[in-house]
This record gives C-alpha cells, sequence and structure tokens, in this order.
C-alpha cells in the first residue's frame, strides 16, 4: 500500500516546534558567546605558552576534541551529580556546549593569533600601546579576522549537535520532533519538517554570522 502523506497532524502542533527552534538557539547563542570568550582565552595562553596555564589548556582542548559530545553531556548531566554538583537540563546543555565549543575555537583562534606579523606588535611597542591596547586592536581583532569563516562555521556545528540534549530531556528542536512523533506517530513528516527547520538555522545563522564579521570585526567574509 503506498503511504499517504499527511502533514496536517505535524503542522498542527508547529508551535511546538518553533518553540524547539527558539530554545536552541537560545542555546546556540549563549553557549556560543561563553564558548568564544573561553576560546579567545584559551588561544592567547596557548599561543603565548603562559605557564602552567598553557598546560591546562592543552590537556582541555585534547579531552575535548577527542571524545564524543554527548559523552560530554552525559557526564556533565549524570556524572557530576555523582559528586555532589546537580544541574537542570538546560544548565547541562549549556555546560556541555560552552565546554565544547571552548576547546575547538581555542585552536582556531591561536592558528589566527600565530598568522598574526611579530612586526604588528613591535609597532605597537613602538606606538606605546598598552598590552590591553595592543592584544585588541593588534593581536585579536586581525586574529578573529582571519578565522571568522572557521568560527562561524564551528559555531553552526555546535548549534546542530544541540540535538543530542534531547537525551537528557532538554527541550530544544529535536526534543520537540520526537515529543510530536510520538503523539501523530507521523514520522516522516515530522522528521522532514524538522530537517527543514534545523537547514534553514543553519544557513540564517551562518549567514548572521558573517554579518556579524563584516560589521563587529571588520574584514570581508
Amino acid at each position: 500500500m503506498a503511504y499517504q502523506f499527511d502533514f496536517a497532524p505535524v503542522l498542527g502542533q508547529g508551535g511546538v516546534l518553533l518553540e524547539g527552534a527558539l530554545f536552541t538557539l537560545e542555546l546556540t547563542a549563549i553557549g556560543g558567546l561563553l564558548g568564544l570568550g573561553i576560546g579567545i582565552v584559551g588561544a592567547a595562553v596557548r599561543a603565548w605558552r603562559l605557564r602552567p596555564f598553557d598546560w591546562l589548556f592543552g590537556i582541555y582542548v585534547e579531552l575535548i576534541r577527542n571524545t564524543p559530545f554527548i559523552v560530554q553531556l552525559f557526564f556533565i548531566f549524570f556524572g557530576l551529580p555523582s559528586l555532589g554538583v546537580r544541574l537542570t537540563e538546560w544548565q547541562a546543555a549549556v555546560l556541555a556546549m560552552v565546554i565544547n565549543l571552548g576547546a575547538y575555537s581555542t585552536e582556531i583562534i591561536r592558528a589566527g593569533i600565530q598568522a598574526i606579523p611579530k612586526g604588528q606588535l613591535e609597532a605597537a611597542a613602538a606606538l606605546a600601546m598598552s598590552r590591553f591596547e595592543a592584544f585588541r586592536h593588534v593581536v585579536i581583532q586581525p586574529a578573529l579576522g582571519k578565522v571568522w569563516p572557521a568560527l562561524s562555521s564551528q559555531i553552526v556545528i555546535v548549534m546542530l549537535g544541540s540535538a543530542v540534549c534531547s537525551q537528557i530531556a532538554t527541550e530544544e528542536l529535536s526534543f520537540a520532533a520526537n515529543f510530536i512523533q510520538s503523539r501523530n506517530f507521523r514520522a516522516f513528516e515530522t522528521y522532514l519538517l524538522t530537517t527543514l527547520l534545523y537547514l534553514a538555522m543553519a544557513v540564517l545563522l551562518r549567514q548572521l554570522l558573517g554579518w556579524v564579521g563584516q560589521r563587529l570585526i571588520g574584514g570581508r567574509h
């Protein structure tokens, strides 16, 4: 018997999908900002070999980059309570995304910092710039401009990877899709619309990050 498509039951729950999508974007925004903050600090520490913090950041980066995101999420949500640290689903999801993005962005930004010519730092010193002024204008801003496309792609990857947060009952988009499918049993229609929503969010997020790169970071991406 040919399959009869019926999107009405899914569209009738469209509000649930949109709430899940907005929740996913909220997680991504918070995780992205905090993760990039960690990445900037970690990149500076590793690029300039500030001991012993460069060693600690090195372990952190290797640990996160060589383990699955879902295992990191489970460790935070299920493992930390054994040590007395209890987090809500939302807190665990945000923390996992921040830690994950922080590790990847550390290495991406470090590559940008190491690409800055030493002559620019010498020129900043000759102009009597403070260390903070030199870092802000001569180091980090040009470095971010060089690697912004890679950072943007990594943020999009983290947003898409947030789908596994449904495994700890975080009410993001994939959780909403699973909830709807369990009620109407229209798996094809539900996950097709969910796929299109993820695609739209990824494209729009990439465009937004490109605009941010042009307007705030400087440089054309």
